[in-house]
């Protein structure tokens, strides 16, 4: 479920970006060159978000993305969809890899096939960095009136549900939006007064906000991220070789501290 920036909000046109083809690494699948589509919603900072600055697409998930590639002799060519639509996308073949932060879990598993785990993350409260109404679940819960933004299907929605609130998945004091920027702009405009984020999600955004945001509260429980694909794809091999040889070599660990500790978002 990063810093998702000033991301632009409803951002659901299609970007490509140039394909790449790289060359196999040792003692791993070659897939020839072959062209693998890979979507993504560029919502998810650090993960996967557009530069403010440059415009360019990037992020953590992206440099995995194009290591994996270049382990396996592939071409790589990406595209922009919404959350809500990814899933579906992807299990009808539209594409051949989704990516964007997305939680394994078995409900999800009848529509698509996961890779390997290549990230653990815990979920987080993250509000206004001037919020004194509540500290924690409990607090946010007894603030009568108190919104939650979410977007519908995902990880934090159901945490907000069960976690958080009542166990109503109608309950009205749950505002929906299609990207989790739109919920996080929500919760800077005063719209919601809380939204549930990853903790490395989470820190992005507060590293940007200049103090304007702020996570409270212990962790809400963990989920592991892993790469989406049609059932049966024969990609899910290969690729998963390839998340273990670079979780071996520390390519994982270095793009970890590149992502999560280095880079200052908006600077």
């Amino acid at each position: 479920m990063i810093a998702r920036r000033l991301l632009l909000a409803g951002l659901s046109a299609l970007f490509c970006l140039p394909a790449t083809v790289y060359a196999a690494g040792a003692g791993l699948p070659d897939l020839k060159g072959r062209q693998i589509t890979v979507v993504t919603e560029n919502a998810y900072p650090p993960l996967q978000f557009v530069d403010p600055k440059s415009g360019k697409q990037i992020g953590w998930e992206y440099d995995a993305m194009e290591a994996i590639a270049k382990r396996l002799n592939a071409t790589i060519n990406y595209q922009n969809t919404s959350w809500d639509a990814m899933i579906q996308a992807v299990s009808d073949g539209q594409y051949d890899i989704g990516m964007t932060g997305i939680t394994i879990k078995e409900e999800r598993k009848e529509k698509v096939d996961f890779s390997d785990p290549y990230m653990r993350s815990q979920q987080f409260m993250l509000v206004r960095g001037d919020e004194k109404r509540f500290s924690d679940a409990k607090g946010f819960a007894a603030v009568d009136g108190a919104l939650i933004g979410a977007q519908p299907g995902t990880t934090p929605f159901y945490t907000a549900v069960y976690e958080v609130l009542d166990g109503n998945e109608q309950n009205p004091r749950i505002k929906l939006f299609e990207t989790f920027g739109a919920t996080v702009q929500a919760l800077k405009t005063g719209d919601v007064d809380m939204v549930l984020t990853d903790g490395t999600a989470g820190k992005g955004y507060v590293d940007a906000s200049n103090g304007g945001l702020k996570l409270v509260g212990d962790p809400l429980g963990s989920e592991d991220f892993g790469f989406i694909f049609k059932k049966g794809s024969d990609l899910v091999a290969p690729v998963n070789a390839a998340i273990a040889a670079l979780k071996a070599d520390g390519t994982f660990e270095a793009l970890n501290k590149k992502w999560f500790l280095d880079y200052k978002m908006g600077q």
